[in-house]
């Protein structure tokens, strides 16, 4: 997302209407954090169960897909609490909501193939080479907000990406001996393709997002980006429902359920949990979109990527040598240079409103 993009809800000229406009910035910051703690440990969660599923003897990437967005059905809970004090979002007429229709219908298309693409990298990668290569998406997301949402480059956006090309770079010449086992060359180089594939198409994602957000949909509150994020995920479910009786997949889970080397209630709780922890990510996600930014939100996402390796090898004791520790190194690196240019440009911006209340204020008094 842009980076020099003011937080969403900042730009509605009428701050009366603004639910945080009040709060005091302790209070705010309360806000921000506890999203920022939602989309950390969802993401490690859902990546790391995900890893688990095949590990212990999973093997439908259509049903890993499906587990991205089928528990959206969580997300009416905060969207009814949070849409009952929140004016329903308007449309001139029925042209425009076929327009705002056929925005979901199309994002959430993408999605699925998206949320595909992660499903076979995470079958073919180890958790933490997978969390690494993710971690390339910032790469990709200062492309195509260059390209869609006018971006404008600076010397720590160049720096971000240039590093973080160098991590992925680094983990595609080392693919040997730190993988799941069983998994060939080939395979390594297909989960390696479609990771770099999926963050890719994510970050795409999210400038079209926020371009249907500025021309089409043209109101951004909590319950439009609910909106945004339920129903792009019915449209991604439905198709992968579609994928996994399609395919012939759905034949093999009764057997799988009952080879899982766990047990078959170990197997219907990573279900269960992994689904779950994608929609918590997801309100992590949304909610920081909703107070800070879009671009903020993908910064918190990449620097959970980034980590998530360490959390892999506590869990699935993944082996990390040095030149996936560098790796993973070079990712916090190129995530905190990120961050940095957010914290310069709000600060820019706060500085500049400042400067431009104070002759109103004067005037008042």
């Amino acid at each position: 997302m842009s980076d020099n993009a003011e937080p969403i809800l900042t730009k509605d000229s009428s701050s009366t209407d603004l639910p945080f406009a009040k709060l005091k910035s302790w209070q705010w910051w309360l806000l921000v954090s506890l999203n920022i703690v939602l989309l950390l440990f969802g993401q490690f969660a859902a990546v790391l169960l995900g890893r688990f599923y095949y590990d212990k003897g999973g093997n439908s990437t259509w049903l890993a897909t499906l587990l991205q967005t089928a528990a959206f059905p969580i997300l009416f809970i905060p969207y009814f609490i949070i849409g009952s004090s929140q004016k329903p979002t308007e449309t001139a007429n029925s042209a425009s909501r076929l327009h705002v229709y056929l925005v979901y219908i199309v994002l959430g298309a993408i999605i699925a193939g998206d949320n595909m693409l992660y499903s076979v990298g995470l079958l073919y990668l180890s958790a933490s080479t997978y969390s690494i290569l993710c971690a390339t998406q910032l790469v990709s997301n200062a492309i195509f907000s260059f390209f869609i949402n006018q971006q404008k480059f600076t010397i720590l956006i160049l720096n971000s990406v240039v590093v973080l090309t160098l991590s992925a770079s680094l983990l595609g010449v080392n693919g040997d001996s730190t993988e799941p086992s069983g998994v060939s060359k080939g395979k390594y180089v297909i989960g390696f393709v479609s990771t770099l594939g999926a963050s890719a198409l994510y970050s795409l994602i999210l400038s079209l997002m926020q371009l249907s957000f500025q021309k089409v949909i043209k109101k951004e509150t909590f319950s439009v980006v609910l909106e945004m994020q339920i129903y792009t995920s019915v449209v991604a479910t439905g198709i992968c429902i579609i994928g996994l009786f399609a395919s012939g997949d759905w034949k093999t889970l009764h057997g799988e359920m009952n080879t899982f080397s766990t047990g078959r209630l170990s197997y219907v709780l990573t279900l269960v949990w992994t689904g779950v922890a994608w929609q918590v990510c997801a309100v992590g996600v949304v909610g920081l979109i909703y107070i800070v930014s879009s671009l903020f939100s993908n910064v918190i996402s990449t620097l959970s990527l980034a980590l998530t390796p360490v959390a892999a090898l506590i869990v699935f004791h993944d082996k990390m040598n040095g030149v996936k520790i560098i790796a993973m190194l070079l990712g916090i690196w190129g995530s905190i240079s990120y961050i940095y240019q957010n914290y310069l440009d709000d600060a820019k911006v706060r500085k500049t409103r400042t400067t431009a209340e104070a002759p109103l204020n004067d005037s008042i008094c």
